[in-house]
């Protein structure tokens, strides 16, 4: 075994003499190429590298004032942002709350206002009706009014337009007058507060007043003459003929 290593370290040591050998051959042979030396820039002129890492940045310096700067001194008036959304918050609440309470009072006046219309109105109606002591029965005699109303309509529904219209409404105001007298004098005067705040139809009203009343003055002495006439007249005929009776006797 000794000796087979001998003879393979020998063996492996004339190949490396052979190697050795052949390559000092091959290196004194002149190379087809040339080697060609490039000039290197002097280390001065060569650009500064930008480095691979930034350093980091350099916290900037601020200048500390003075102890006897104002500025320095710590306000302690100057409000915090938590004072500043508090003060916020409350005006908030303060403009709701006077909001609301306007509204509220805006809605009180105006539910008093119908409170006090509804109240006039009811009053007024009932100023309308006659007292007990008149003995003045409003129902069926609005009955009877609306009764001589529509008869005349009827009485005047073959006449001109002018007479369609003004002649029911007389006839109702007549019936009226006539049936449901305390009725209608408060009608009448409820309706002249009303004219009163209009001048040109208060005058126009009281004129046309005048000349009815005048008018209804002058026909009621024609029918008392009338009357009067017609008793005397049938008066005495009915004494001529009582004379005549006797006569006859």
């Amino acid at each position: 075994m000794a000796r087979i290593k001998m003879l393979r370290a020998s063996r492996n040591a004339a190949i490396f003499a052979v190697g050795a050998a052949a390559g000092t051959h091959f290196s004194s042979i002149q190379s087809p190429f040339r080697t060609v030396y490039a000039e290197a820039p002097l280390k001065d002129e060569l650009p500064d590298k930008k480095p691979i890492y930034s350093p980091f940045p350099v916290a900037p310096t601020v200048a500390k004032p003075s102890p006897t700067s104002p500025v320095s001194q710590p306000n302690p008036e100057s409000p915090t942002p938590t004072d500043r959304l508090t003060d916020q918050v409350k005006k908030a609440r303060v403009f709701l709350y006077h909001n609301s309470l306007s509204a509220e009072t805006q809605f009180n006046r105006f539910l008093s206002w119908a409170f006090r219309k509804e109240t006039d109105f009811s009053n007024t109606i009932a100023s309308l009706a006659p007292a007990t002591e008149t003995g003045e029965q409003l129902l069926p005699g609005v009955i009877y009014v609306l009764v001589a109303t529509l008869t005349g309509s009827i009485v005047s529904r073959n006449r001109g337009i002018f007479l369609r219209a003004t002649f029911p409404l007389a006839v109702g105001i007549a019936a009226g007058w006539y049936l449901i007298p305390v009725t209608m004098r408060n009608t009448s005067d409820l309706i002249w507060e009303y004219e009163k705040k209009a001048p040109v139809v208060a005058d126009t009203h009281t004129q046309i007043s005048a000349l009815v009343q005048e008018v209804w003055k002058q026909t009621s002495g024609i029918a008392k003459g009338a009357a009067v006439y017609a008793d005397e007249k049938a008066t005495e005929a009915r004494r001529n003929v009582e004379d005549l009776v006797s006569k006859g006797k």
